[in-house]
């Protein structure tokens, strides 16, 4: 993917890098309706109406796209209609026609294109976008859409630029790399896509303007001290007083406290965990 630099005609431009489309994305103008489903925004708040998750709401309408997460359409070729825009995920996504007529999305792999042959089984060849079980991928291939348990859907490698590396196998596991540099063992029954996710140049991405973030639902953020006790847990005081400990939204301290469940089922499998900055 490339990036434009606006000219600053407005004050607004003046920083912004933004995606240039027109080099990556085809011209789709609407996305396949039978795979659209409408969402329903919560402004951040619980079914009790109390705000989880601060900073949201607003911003501009958008409907879900129903990703194959699953690629379960085993030995039935697809060909690449579109590469489109998806406003719910940083990554693209394609539209695939099934020869046998049904249509699917994807995440759309770096350098993928429009007419491109993608298949999904073990028999499938080691290209581009072709999905299969990671103990039919060569070791040192790089990979992403990454089950953990067999038959539950990609969890792992999905996001903008994100991708894993096979590194070996032994037994009924494999040993992948992850984006974050942590090594672990997955099942090698798991399936795993071929290739890296595109829009790698999303982290490049200067918004430039306020006003952008709240087109995308995001509400301003406010310094926890400067809030009200009932606010937050380091609200209050007098004047510009400390908040004492930095801790979260939820009272649950934010700096040093290791917040991962020590009896986790995956703790076992993982080899070496993510450097630290």
């Amino acid at each position: 993917m490339s990036l434009k630099k606006l000219k600053p005609i407005t004050p607004g431009q003046r920083f912004r890098i933004a995606s240039n489309f027109s080099t990556t994305i085809t011209t789709a103008n609407k996305p396949e309706k039978t795979l659209l489903v409408k969402t329903k925004r919560t402004g951040g708040r619980n079914n009790r109406g109390r705000i989880t998750v601060p900073h949201r709401g607003g911003g501009h309408k958008r409907r879900l796209r129903l990703i194959d997460f699953k690629r379960r359409k085993l030995e039935v070729p697809a060909f690449v209609h579109s590469i489109e825009y998806d406003p719910m995920r940083t990554a693209y996504i394609a539209l695939l026609h099934y020869v046998d007529g049904e249509k699917a999305y994807i995440i759309a792999p770096e350098g993928l294109r429009v007419g491109a042959k993608v298949v999904a089984g073990p028999k499938a060849p080691i290209e581009l976008g072709n999905a299969m079980a990671m103990k039919d991928i060569p070791l040192g291939t790089v990979i992403h859409n990454i089950e953990l348990a067999p038959g539950r859907g990609a969890a792992l490698a999905r996001s903008a630029g994100s991708y894993a590396q096979l590194l070996s196998k032994s037994g009924k596991y494999v040993t992948i790399k992850l984006p974050s540099s942590e090594r672990r063992l997955v099942l090698d029954t798991c399936m795993a896509t071929i290739g890296s996710v595109s829009n790698s140049d999303h982290r490049n991405v200067t918004i430039a303007k306020a006003g952008r973030n709240r087109w995308l639902g995001k509400r301003p953020r406010v310094r926890a001290v400067a809030m009200n006790p009932v606010d937050h847990p380091m609200g209050g005081g007098e004047g510009k007083a400390s908040g004492g400990h930095p801790r979260s939204f939820k009272g649950l301290y934010a700096k040093g406290k290791k917040t991962r469940d020590t009896h986790k089922y995956s703790t076992k499998l993982i080899i070496s965990k993510k450097k630290k900055k």
